[in-house]
């Protein structure tokens, strides 16, 4: 089905000029993950991150064809993948995606690649046990699962224009519902609060709010971003985080229809650079272009921290950015941000909220 056209959302006219930002966490580098050639190639550069949701492990993905995982609390400060990778599933294609699949008890990783194939894997036997092959060769940049819906369902999307959604119980993914947009889809996402809705961010510089049950038309569309949207994230029931390749990260309230605040200072023009959001305290994380991790919160425009992620006493390079980025969603007052770099970097950040202070 084709996608309307409708008159972008307002930006919400009741909304109160923020304060200036609060700087209420302290964040370290907890432990750095690399490799001897760090710095000479680009044949390792990291396209996803992905946290499973106890928070104990974490999987990486990217041009090197392989899936690494580790074990996200017992790293030492500094090591390397050798080293530090408990499991690693070589892949036929570069990747752009991984999601652990619910329900499945840890045991089963669904990815996407640069071939256009979506493949489940079994991390115990390191096999592939589900292969979709739907998006005619092109590229599938981004898939996810919702198993709110009674069963688990998955979506895809692709340089083909289309978002596909479909069951994984059958041997070949049998599409339930298929979307056509204008040009590329950059990113599918499932809410984790309503399993019924689902995000798409496209090409085309908007992002479409689904509910799954009614695939006519998108419940909202988000217009606002000059560039693709290469992101969406939800970051409660109601709550939509967009990044672009404008430079800007966009919240949106999905019932009012409305722009919520517009959040800008990393670098961002034409590659993919990760955004995640820590749902419990409202935290939003995103790669940069000039090689940097930025945390906003999401009361504020403006970055309540950023880090350089070249190496220690190095100089800084214009070919490397940060590529990937994810949070786990455990805990409250103390969190735990993963980053990766181009050069095959990857960072562990520790995060602690600050005791307050009071004049006596």
């Amino acid at each position: 089905m084709n996608h309307p056209n409708p008159n972008p959302p307002p930006q919400n006219p009741n909304q109160e000029e923020p304060s200036p930002p609060k700087f209420e966490w302290d964040f370290h580098v907890s432990a750095v993950v690399s490799s001897p050639a760090t710095g000479q190639h680009i044949s390792d550069t990291l396209g996803v991150i992905e946290v499973n949701s106890s928070g104990t492990l974490f999987a990486t993905g990217g041009i090197a064809r392989k899936i690494r995982i580790y074990n996200l609390n017992s790293l030492p400060p500094i090591t390397t993948h050798a080293t530090a990778c408990r499991t690693y599933i070589c892949t036929p294609a570069k990747l752009s995606s991984l999601k652990w699949k619910p329900g499945s008890a840890g045991k089963t990783m669904g990815s996407a690649d640069y071939d256009g194939v979506v493949t489940e894997y079994d991390l115990e036997t390191q096999m592939p046990v589900f292969e979709r092959d739907e998006h005619s060769g092109r590229r599938v940049w981004s898939m996810d699962y919702s198993n709110h819906l009674g069963s688990v369902v998955g979506a895809s999307g692709s340089d083909d224009g289309t978002m596909q959604m479909w069951d994984p119980r059958h041997e070949s993914g049998k599409c339930v519902a298929a979307v056509q947009f204008g040009g590329p889809v950059c990113c599918v996402e499932f809410s984790s609060f309503n399993g019924t809705l689902l995000a798409v961010g496209c090409a085309d510089t908007r992002a479409y709010v689904y509910d799954v049950r009614k695939m006519a038309e998108p419940v909202v569309v988000f217009d606002g971003h000059k560039k693709t949207v290469s992101y969406t994230r939800f970051l409660d029931d109601r709550t939509v985080m967009t990044s672009g390749t404008d430079g800007c990260l966009k919240m949106w309230d999905t019932e009012d229809r409305s722009l919520i605040r517009t959040y800008k200072g990393h670098t961002n023009q034409r590659r993919f650079v990760g955004l995640s959001v820590w749902r419990n305290q409202g935290l939003i994380g995103c790669g940069s272009e000039s090689n940097q991790v930025f945390v906003y919160d999401k009361r504020w425009g403006e970055p309540i921290w950023v880090h350089e992620f070249e190496p220690e006493g190095g100089t800084r390079s214009e070919h490397r950015f940060v590529s990937s980025i994810c949070w786990s969603q455990v805990g409250d007052d103390e969190c735990t941000l993963v980053g990766g770099g181009s050069d095959g970097v990857v960072k562990i950040f520790s995060g602690k909220r600050k005791q307050l202070t009071s004049d006596v």
